[in-house]
């Protein structure tokens, strides 16, 4: 049944996408099928393992090199990471000098033992978190082949997402957790090594079988093929044992990443919801927290509707949230959270990184270069979500205020900049999730919220199971809303400008009012100027950007819309002429609307700001 469903969701995807028409026909991606097998030893926290992965080569460029991840590799003293958090300005504390006081068994690592390319043995380079591989025979365009390596590896003491024994006694966190193959795209090698921050991989298949002690529950990315063999409340059936081991055989069709966990005192539970995906809890058996884990399912499951009503359907069989890792961070078809939470903190960890399966876990942007996109788009739906979910919710005030608080500091830098290259974490995060949302909901204000809403799901129909960058996003919201959009990206995302607009002067002359406007922080804007009048009519000047090439027609009930004069983004003033006589007006208002990024919002009303000059 799980699997007839994926195949119709493939076929549906496959329809979708021509119907659609988005994708350029230069695009290309690569492909890989991975198989391994692991041995875990819960004693030594170590495994080996064997890993045959097919690999198909769709670029237009022969190969001569490939790289792989050696994730494992940063939890060791020295590391980049374990420099990068001594040295950075306000380290992550979950990091801090944590790396550099890891004793030899519990430190991280993963050995390569031996690299076969079609059965042939291949020289290696290990540079500290990046294998380089010299190809023997250069892979083609549109040809493949298959590397077959043999690896040890020890799972390090848990610090940042993955290892061993969390602050709350889970076992294995086993994410990043394989030799895993670098991405080749359109820009080239992605082999960048992993100081804790975001990630880029190959879209493929995954089949996985995990050998581990019999008194531990698995969880991870996923179907279980074997559930009449493992038992723990995949099936009622008493698991198979053989040298005081489970064989887990977990299987993940068209993912980017694969990531399990495993403890000796899970609880396994399973929800089902309206589109029949099935949710998996897995928690430690503790009572403070399993009451809290029992009421949050249902929220869970209607949370998860909520999100395949407004954002796309989820198109896989499954869905699990495990307690585990350090905080709450996605996988495929899974995510690992931290435990020990109230029930509104386990609902608003498991939205957003739930629907980080839309956006990162289907449209698989590089969120090493567009964390912004990455974290950004999940933080504005989950503001969603939450506040279909819970009527007092203010959403996007958080983002705003983030932002605010940054710009404040003079800590900003351009959102553009790699994940792994902003100087602090502070502006690292607050450009992902903060700058990243209100890159959205202000957006919404350009080009009409009704707009964003259809360009989100046009964009979940063209770009799911590829890897979309910021452009063709951007695109189809041109598309859907007739407007010209590149100058919007250059200045949100391309550099740090602020936007500033203020009433500067009120002019009475006679029969009509004339509002002098000025544009004062250096990003442009199409602005929203609303007029209350003292009988209580209402009207809204649009006043678009001259390179927008047209206004948005986004509707105001009870207000009649105006569109003014295109405002050139070069004029520091425009004058706004309103056929109402000034004694008339009540209010003057730029953005009633408050989407517009603005940083100082105190000249933006009249006659509440006493600082605007008024002439009669």
């Amino acid at each position: 049944m799980n699997f007839l469903k994926y195949s119709f969701a493939l076929l549906t995807i496959v329809f979708t996408v021509n119907a659609f028409a988005q994708l350029p026909s230069t695009y290309w991606q690569q492909h890989v099928q991975y198989e391994m097998n692991i041995d875990m030893d819960v004693n030594t926290n170590q495994f080996t393992g064997t890993q045959k992965l097919t690999y198909t080569n769709n670029s237009p460029d022969t190969l001569h090199k490939v790289y792989y991840h050696l994730y494992f590799n940063a939890f060791q003293p020295g590391s980049m990471m374990d420099v990068r958090s001594r040295t950075i300005e306000d380290p992550d504390p979950r990091v801090g000098y944590r790396i550099a006081d890891l004793t030899p068994e519990e430190i991280g690592y993963q050995n390569i033992t031996s690299l076969k390319q079609d059965g042939i043995t291949l020289s290696y380079e290990v540079a500290g978190t990046i294998l380089e591989v010299t190809l023997k025979q250069p892979i083609a365009p549109g040809a493949q082949c298959v590397f077959d390596m043999n690896f040890n590896a020890q799972v390090p003491l848990q610090i940042r997402r993955s290892g061993r024994d969390n602050k709350e006694g889970v076992r294995y966190s086993m994410t990043q957790w394989y030799p895993k193959m670098a991405e080749y795209d359109f820009e080239g090698w992605h082999a960048n090594p992993y100081i804790g921050r975001e990630f880029h991989g190959i879209w493929g298949d995954f089949d996985v079988t995990i050998n581990i002690d019999k008194n531990y529950t698995v969880a991870g990315s996923g179907v279980v093929k074997n559930p009449n063999e493992v038992g723990h409340g995949y099936s009622d059936v008493a698991p198979k044992v053989t040298n005081g081991k489970i064989s887990w055989h977990l299987f993940a069709k068209n993912v980017h990443d694969f990531a399990w966990a495993a403890d000796d005192e899970y609880i396994h539970e399973k929800q089902l919801t309206n589109n029949n995906v099935e949710l998996h809890f897995f928690y430690k058996n503790d009572s403070n927290i399993v009451n809290n884990w029992r009421q949050f399912q249902p929220v869970a499951v209607k949370a998860f509707d909520i999100i395949q009503n407004n954002f796309g359907e989820y198109p896989y069989a499954q869905y699990s949230i495990i307690q585990g890792g350090d905080g709450g961070m996605e996988y495929p078809n899974a995510t690992l959270i931290t435990g020990k939470r109230s029930i509104g903190s386990l609902v608003g960890v498991t939205v957003h990184e739930a629907l980080h399966s839309w956006y990162q876990g289907m449209m698989a942007t590089n969120e090493s270069k567009y964390a912004w996109m990455d974290e950004g788009f999940t933080t504005y739906a989950s503001e969603i979500v939450m506040a279909n979910l819970y009527d007092q919710y203010t959403p996007f005030e958080g983002s705003y205020n983030s932002y605010y608080r940054l710009v404040n500091t003079g800590l900003q830098e351009v959102p553009s900049m790699h994940a792994d290259h902003f100087e602090t974490n502070r502006a690292y995060g607050t450009t992902a999730y903060s700058i990243g949302c209100i890159f959205l909901h202000q957006l919404g204000y350009v080009v009409g919220e009704e707009t964003i809403t259809k360009s989100l799901k046009d964009y979940y129909h063209a770009w799911r199971f590829k890897h979309p960058t910021p452009n063709d996003f951007l695109r189809i919201v041109e598309k859907n809303s007739g407007l010209e959009l590149d100058w919007y990206l250059a200045y949100w995302i391309g550099n740090t400008s602020t936007i500033d607009y203020g009433i500067k002067l009120i002019e009475d002359q006679g029969k009509n009012t004339r509002v002098t406007l000025e544009k004062i922080g250096k990003m442009p804007m199409p602005l929203d100027v609303l007029v209350t009048t003292k009988k209580g009519e209402v009207y809204r000047y649009l006043i678009p950007l001259r390179i927008m090439r047209g206004a948005k027609t986004e509707k105001m009930e009870g207000v009649t819309d105006v569109v003014a004069e295109d405002w050139p983004w070069v004029y520091p003033m425009y004058d706004l002429d309103i056929n109402i006589k000034l004694k008339d007006i009540a209010r003057i208002e730029i953005d009633p609307s408050h989407r517009m990024a603005d940083i100082d919002q105190t000249n933006n009303v009249y006659p509440t700001d006493k600082s605007i000059t008024v002439t009669r």
